[in-house]
């Protein structure tokens, strides 16, 4: 088997970032290979080569971890914390981790945080369609009509969103699941058809639920949750 490997995608599997993030630094200069700029292009042999990302060498020896926080509402989903608090700051383990995706500052519930770089590329990318499940609190009830045309797609921000399953919880709350994730996408979502989000939790990715985590609690997913994540996603 030979040893070379693409440097983004050797990047991703050490943990540092997602495939795309590695690229964006490969190109930015803060990548090295063998004191050298990095390129694009660059495929790495990590047996012999020495390779740097801000002046630290990255190696793929350490334990991947992951983990699921309920996210509260005011907290960052970021690793900087210079506006403010974040979700790695939730979630005070050894590794280095980061989380997957973001949610809105406003916005509570599920969110993985993770060290893993190659899960962090097939759950944030489009063309994979995963699941996310939410629940919507809007101000007032909402009308079947308008829970109707949101399953069938609303325009917002240029385009259709996709056909989805939304169903009714109360006179002003329903649940939804998205395969899509554009920006602020389900408040856009609910303000076409004339309403307003009250509160918006993530509730479920793929097959990892909240169950009765608490807001501010985290837990960690392992063994069968874990093991059937990984197959739905197609990682080996």
């Amino acid at each position: 088997m030979s040893p070379w490997v693409r440097l983004q995608k050797y990047m991703s599997e050490a943990g540092i970032c997602s495939r795309r993030k590695a690229e964006e630094y490969i190109i930015n200069g803060l990548v090295f290979v063998n004191g050298e700029k990095a390129s694009i292009w660059q495929s790495v042999d990590p047996e012999i080569d020495a390779i740097t990302f801000n002046d630290e060498i990255v190696e793929d020896k350490k334990k991947l971890v992951y983990y699921v926080l309920n996210k509260p509402r005011g907290v960052l989903s970021s690793c900087n914390s210079l506006e403010g608090q974040t979700v790695v700051d939730l979630v005070p383990v050894a590794e280095r981790v980061f989380p997957i995706g973001r949610l809105d500052k406003d916005t509570t519930g599920l969110i993985i945080l993770t060290n893993d770089g190659r899960l962090t590329n097939y759950l944030i990318h489009p063309r994979y369609n995963h699941e996310k499940e939410y629940v919507v609190e809007t101000y007032g009830p909402i009308w079947d009509e308008a829970l109707k045309k949101m399953s069938q797609g609303v325009f917002i921000l240029w385009r259709y969103t996709r056909k989805t399953e939304v169903k009714r919880l109360s006179s002003g709350s329903f649940s939804i699941i998205l395969r899509e994730g554009r920006n602020r996408q389900i408040r856009r979502m609910v303000e076409a058809v004339g309403k307003e989000v009250k509160r918006l939790k993530r509730i479920r990715i793929e097959n990892i639920l909240l169950w009765s985590l608490g807001e501010w609690q985290y837990r960690k997913i392992e063994g069968k949750e874990l093991s059937e994540l990984f197959k739905k996603i197609g990682i080996t």
